[in-house]
């Protein structure tokens, strides 16, 4: 049985129809009011992060089906259905496109924390990394995986706001030494009520904002091996800061969490089915 929670941002668009085909239009910005609170802990800030990262994890097998729609100006929107796959416990993941035609059988696998991509028009692997978009759209590999926000950024406080109707906590993340991530910056409101993320603002070593994304809509799901839920962003509104015009909607429609066959994370598989 899946249990929704809806995140509605305030003027935020509303949650797409079961059609894959939506029309996302640009995001208004929620009007934001700081409010003068006592700043929160770095403790309490490690213990938001780890929330996250801990309600999104699964201790076993995930699988999903997605769809991605990417809008680009004076070009024809562009629908992809697709599968992910995903071993939380050892770090693997792997995304199959199944839609288009034209898209089938093109993946991305992940394995001992190298990204490749596979084309079965050429036949060839290539390997990417993490600033890698997926399918040529604003969406990276971050938006499919499993969440690891407290290894990989150490937060600072910013304030509280209201975003919407929702009070939030707003947080800058840099990323620690060593670790690749697609953005080394990151600007994040957190429901404060939930703990869920609301907002990101994504931004360059530079301080240059890259992209903006909503998460109007959160999911869960009841994991045996777990013994508690599995969250999962239903709907990632993705919006090119950049290439101001260009969006990207992610919206999972199923997920799965029953076991995986022990062979499914390597290349041999992935050809497989393109053949």
């Amino acid at each position: 049985m899946i249990l929704v929670c809806c995140l509605a941002l305030g003027e935020a668009p509303s949650a797409p129809k079961s059609e894959p085909k939506t029309e996302p239009k640009t995001e208004p910005k929620a009007e934001s009011k700081t409010e003068s609170k006592p700043a929160l802990s770095k403790d309490k800030m490690v213990e938001v992060l780890k929330g996250i990262d801990v309600r999104i994890r699964s201790q076993g097998d995930y699988k999903s089906l997605f769809y991605l729609e990417q809008r680009e100006k004076d070009k024809p929107d562009v629908v992809r259905e697709g599968l992910v796959y995903r071993r939380d416990a050892d770090e693997k993941l792997m995304i199959l496109f199944t839609k288009p035609k034209t898209e089938a059988g093109k993946g991305y696998l992940r394995i001992d924390k190298n990204l490749w991509f596979y084309d079965p028009t050429v036949g060839k692997w290539e390997r990417r990394t993490d600033r890698e978009r997926i399918a040529g759209t604003d969406s990276r590999r971050q938006d499919f995986d499993q969440s690891k926000l407290a290894e990989e950024y150490d937060p600072s406080y910013v304030g509280e706001e209201k975003l919407g109707n929702f009070k939030v906590w707003v947080l800058k993340l840099n990323a620690k030494a060593g670790v690749d991530v697609a953005y080394p910056i990151v600007k994040f409101w957190v429901d404060t009520a939930t703990g869920n993320d609301l907002k990101r603002e994504d931004y360059s070593l530079s301080g240059k904002l890259m992209r903006t994304s909503y998460v109007p809509k959160w999911e869960k799901l009841y994991s045996e091996s777990k013994k508690a839920d599995v969250w999962y962003r239903q709907e990632i509104r993705i919006y090119d800061e950049v290439d101001k015009g260009n969006s990207t909607l992610v919206n999972i429609k199923s997920v799965d969490l029953h076991s995986l066959p022990e062979n499914i994370f390597t290349k041999a598989w992935l050809e497989s089915k393109s053949r």
